[in-house]
């Protein structure tokens, strides 16, 4: 533990006093009296030091907790089916009680969707369910037969009525998504008290490089603080303990230059906010499964992409733009290269998440804070391992679109991004037999099928060079349009 501000002053005023001791024989009483006056400044310095210390820390939290109501409060409510925006209850802090929650219908609702469907088959609690990864592992889960329970807060970093489409999607597979936020620990606790869950997919966070800059409490509230929530919970107050598997992301590389990016390379040089809290988030896991045999599997994703996709992605939002006449920005690098990105299709994605799930080993903790032994900790890239310029992924939407796109090429800004990403996936591979197949071209085919569906874009009326809103097909009360992948 550091010393106390005050216990560095007082060594430096011992210090400065034998100084002046062995000076007296030297120089005499004048110098002795300038030393002396040397070490009360000193000692005076270090107090207002101190104090100056603890009022800044004083004013950060403050600032915090100014900004962190508004980052948790959400909708508690158990939603395993359909419905409109305006029967949501009113938000609620999520520092405050789940009364919402409990009584014996809902755990009988809750225990009924984690229960697994086969023999020796998994009960896995899904956080962000209703997110672009969450929701599809938490379909394919279910398809093999695990039990399968979500947690999603339907927050409106992009379009909630995205999110919505995807909880009934998961609703007619009979798998419940409970509209709640991972920082809602009462919650936590009474769910691991419901459900002996053996495993806990952990997908839920604040995504987004860019979006940082203008909101960057959001990412220390849901990557941090939620982390270090979905952790206590399991370690605390699950019996048994469940095997974590979690979203880390490739930007934790950061300004890291060596390539392919492997899990043996240096990640303490993150590139934006995003980045640094991933890695503080494996920083964490550290220390939980240290402390609390905590068995934590990080999964670091490169681009994923594919249909019910996240409409802040560039191939996501460059399908918006083209559609609709709108002109896309492409970055190039500053030495006048082009972005290239690791794209890896959702389905790759699913397989190696559920390869973690399946060989995660057993936490070794217990309530009792009692540890049998040391625990897995891991983490391993999931990539598609052949990064591909963004131009070219452009070239591929304008053919399945039909429809050129108004391009803008800018030197990319120093916010956070990188130039380029490209996995190593060799660990993976190894340990759960993961091997990406979708090539970019057949990925993006089926986002676009996709896209095309769900906005209800007439493919005919892109041909005629006509301009179409992607936005003209959004309802919050669409029925589900259909399975999200092969995989699923």
């Amino acid at each position: 533990m550091p010393p106390h501000p005050s216990s560095s002053s007082s060594a430096n005023v011992d210090a400065a006093a034998k100084g002046v001791k062995l000076d007296r024989y030297a120089s005499g009483g004048g110098q002795l009296m300038r030393r002396a006056a040397s070490a009360k400044i000193v000692s005076a310095s270090s107090h207002l030091l101190f104090r100056a210390t603890i009022l800044a820390t004083l004013a950060l939290v403050c600032l915090f907790a100014v900004h962190y109501p508004s980052l948790l409060s959400h909708s508690f409510r158990l939603s395993a089916a359909a419905s409109s925006p305006r029967s949501r209850p009113p938000h609620r802090n999520l520092l405050g009680s789940s009364s919402a929650y409990g009584g014996a219908a809902w755990e009988r609702e809750v225990r009924r969707s984690a229960t697994p469907r086969r023999d020796g088959g998994m009960s896995v609690l899904v956080t962000g369910a209703a997110g672009f990864v969450g929701a599809h592992c938490a379909l394919a889960l279910r398809a093999r037969g695990d039990g399968v329970l979500g947690l999603d807060n339907f927050n409106a970093y992009y379009d909630p009525a995205l999110k919505r489409a995807r909880q009934r999607l998961l609703a007619s597979r009979d798998v419940v998504v409970l509209g709640a936020d991972i920082n809602d620990a009462a919650l936590l606790e009474r769910l691991f008290a419901a459900v002996p869950f053996t495993h806990v997919l952990h997908l839920a966070a604040q995504a987004g490089v860019r979006y940082a800059m203008r909101a960057p409490q959001a990412y220390v509230a849901s990557n941090v603080a939620g982390l270090v929530g979905v952790f206590e919970a399991a370690a605390r107050h699950a019996d048994p303990q469940p095997a974590i598997v979690w979203a880390s992301s490739s930007s934790v590389y950061g300004l890291n230059t060596d390539a392919p990016f492997s899990e043996d390379h240096r990640t303490d040089r993150p590139a934006s906010l995003y980045a640094a809290t991933k890695k503080a988030g494996e920083a964490i896991a550290h220390a939980y499964n240290h402390i609390y045999g905590l068995s934590i599997t990080g999964l670091r994703f490169f681009t994923v992409y594919g249909p019910w996709g996240r409409p802040d992605m560039a191939y996501f939002s460059f399908a918006h733009s083209i559609v609709a006449g709108k002109p896309i920005t492409l970055f190039r690098a500053a030495d006048g290269t082009d972005v290239r990105r690791d794209f890896t299709y959702i389905d790759d994605v699913v397989q190696g998440c559920l390869g973690a799930l399946d060989t995660a080993g057993k936490s070794t903790g217990s309530k009792s804070g009692k540890k049998r032994g040391p625990a897995p900790l891991r983490v391993y890239n999931l990539g598609n391992t052949s990064p591909v310029p963004v131009t070219r992924m452009v070239t591929i939407l304008e053919k399945l679109l039909g429809k050129k796109a108004n391009k803008r090429v800018v030197t990319m800004p120093s916010n956070g991004d990188v130039p380029f990403t490209h996995a190593n996936v060799s660990h993976a591979a190894r340990d759960f037999g993961y091997h990406p197949t979708t090539s970019l071209d057949a990925g993006l085919r089926q986002f676009v099928q996709w896209f095309l569906k769900y906005y209800k874009i007439d493919p005919a009326k892109l041909a005629k060079g006509g301009k179409v809103s992607a936005s003209a097909g959004k309802t919050t009360k669409r029925k589900s349009t259909g399975a999200m992948s092969a995989a699923s």
